[in-house]
């Protein structure tokens, strides 16, 4: 029986490195010897090996990153294929800073991660914000729709930027979307971070470039068993440069690329295209299975499902528990379930995200039920109406551009005189990472007043200069 190293070039020479007797005298400089001074710095360091000098020789005589990224190319059908160690955060500002010229426009949605935003910033490009769907029934947001990317065609944007599926597992009508930008030559670039096990089997849904998309992003350390900060970028030449999306990538890119991360994204790539439909319908089927066990438990729906939406739009691997349903406090969930060693991906006071992969068993899946349901019972009260997350409800004022925010001069005042002040921060509830307000945006009492409640229910407030939100950092007037 072949193993996957046979079919996977960077897997294969990661693992031949260490199967030789070596002498290095280059970097890095453990050496994977580091153990001879202290065995708990060699248990993190000795495993490690670069591209340069360890997956490959020193001038890449064997080409073996190339060999590599193409085999994930044609896999996804693309033109183009770029491993980053650098996770989706450097492959979106590697994308955005290959897409125009200072002062260009670019439309997207307002889901968008923080690194797009920065991304913006960093390339000159000012943002045309579109504002996702909210589902009534669940206060989720479902995407963009045709209709809201069509108002805002005639701004010119050189681009559509869709974060695809969403946090909460939603998609857009992507087909209909990629057709109407591509009717007007607008490339389509989608952040997939969240997608990286779309399109393999037909338990979940086609992954963008078989939709037609020109770009397509993922974290390969998220739904997929990859290295953490491992990501893939693929994407099609009909309306986008290749050359200079090669320029960008290697710009922001590290030049001591890891090699774990490369070897793990190939392999990744490998177990897709030999496993990839039998692992992922099992893996589609354990969370309807917990979601299923749970449930029966509770008289009223307490988890989003893709009946609640229409075909296509909701990732059946998805595991989103809507505690408002029961009255709970989504971080109160959190905290009894830490308190028996279970993790989630993320919760705030309505919403609990678990993260399921091909990596987890039915015995995992049986344990965390197991635990949860008892959790959920104790914890039931009368239900709460369905409130929408700040983040996905805040539409945002602009004052001045995030370019010239970003270098204005700045000052800090308290919370009570921000009103009316222009945001010198980013500022994002985390998870998801979603801004509620951006730099050079309007700061308004809905969103301090947000801000402040969420930050009050136990959800971490990121990068806001003062994580307290005592005091804003806004430009000086």
């Amino acid at each position: 029986m072949s193993s996957l190293r046979d079919s996977a070039p960077l897997l294969d020479a990661y693992l031949s490195y260490f199967e030789v007797a070596r002498t290095p005298f280059t970097i890095p400089g453990h050496k994977q010897r580091a153990s001879r001074l202290d065995p708990d710095l060699g248990a993190i360091v000795d495993g490690d090996t670069p591209l340069y000098g360890g997956l490959d020789e020193i001038k890449l005589t064997n080409q073996t990153l190339k060999k590599a990224e193409s085999l994930a190319a044609t896999l996804w059908g693309a033109d183009f294929a770029r491993f980053s160690t650098g996770g989706s955060t450097h492959a979106n500002q590697a994308i955005v800073l290959a897409l125009g010229k200072p002062g260009d426009k670019v439309a997207l949605s307002r889901t968008a991660h923080r690194s797009i935003l920065s991304a913006l910033v960093l390339a000159g490009l000012e943002p045309i914000w579109l504002t996702p769907q909210i589902d009534s029934a669940t206060g989720v947001p479902t995407g963009i729709s045709v209709n809201e990317f069509e108002k805002i065609i005639g701004e010119k944007p050189i681009a559509l930027l869709l974060t695809e599926p969403g946090y909460l597992g939603t998609l857009s009508d992507l087909e209909a979307l990629i057709n109407k930008a591509h009717s007007h030559s607008i490339p389509v670039i989608v952040d997939a971070a969240w997608g990286g096990h779309f399109g393999f089997s037909d338990s979940t849904p086609k992954h963008c470039l078989a939709l037609g998309a020109d770009a397509l992003i993922t974290s390969v350390h998220k739904t997929l068993p990859g290295y953490s900060a491992s990501a893939l970028l693929l994407a099609q030449g009909r309306f986008l440069n290749l050359d200079r999306i090669e320029q960008s990538f290697e710009t922001t890119h590290t030049t001591s690329p890891a090699g774990a991360p490369l070897a793990s994204i190939d392999g990744c790539r490998a177990l897709l295209q030999t496993r990839g439909s039998e692992l992922i319908s099992a893996l589609v089927e354990n969370v309807a299975n917990f979601k299923s066990k749970v449930q029966s438990n509770f008289d009223v729906p307490i988890f989003l499902n893709p009946s609640d939406f229409a075909e296509g739009r909701f990732d059946p691997a998805k595991i989103v528990l809507r505690v408002n349903q029961l009255g709970a406090s989504g971080v109160d969930i959190e905290k009894a379930l830490q308190s028996s060693m279970i993790r989630v991906e993320m919760a705030d006071q309505d919403t609990v995200v678990f993260l399921a992969t091909l990596a987890d068993s039915i015995e995992e899946f049986d344990h965390v039920a197991d635990v949860l349901i008892p959790i959920l019972r104790n914890a039931q009260k009368p239900a709460r109406p369905t409130a929408t997350s700040l983040s996905w409800s805040v539409v945002p004022t602009v004052g001045i551009s995030m370019r010239d925010a970003y270098f204005a001069q700045t000052e800090m005042v308290s919370a009570n005189d921000a009103v009316g002040r222009i945001s010198a921060d980013l500022i994002a509830p985390y998870p998801p990472g979603v801004a509620v307000v951006a730099p050079g945006e309007v700061l308004t009492k809905q969103i301090l007043e947000g801000l402040a409640t969420t930050k009050g229910a136990g959800v971490r407030i990121a990068y806001a200069t003062d994580s307290t939100l005592t005091t804003y950092r806004v430009v000086k007037n």
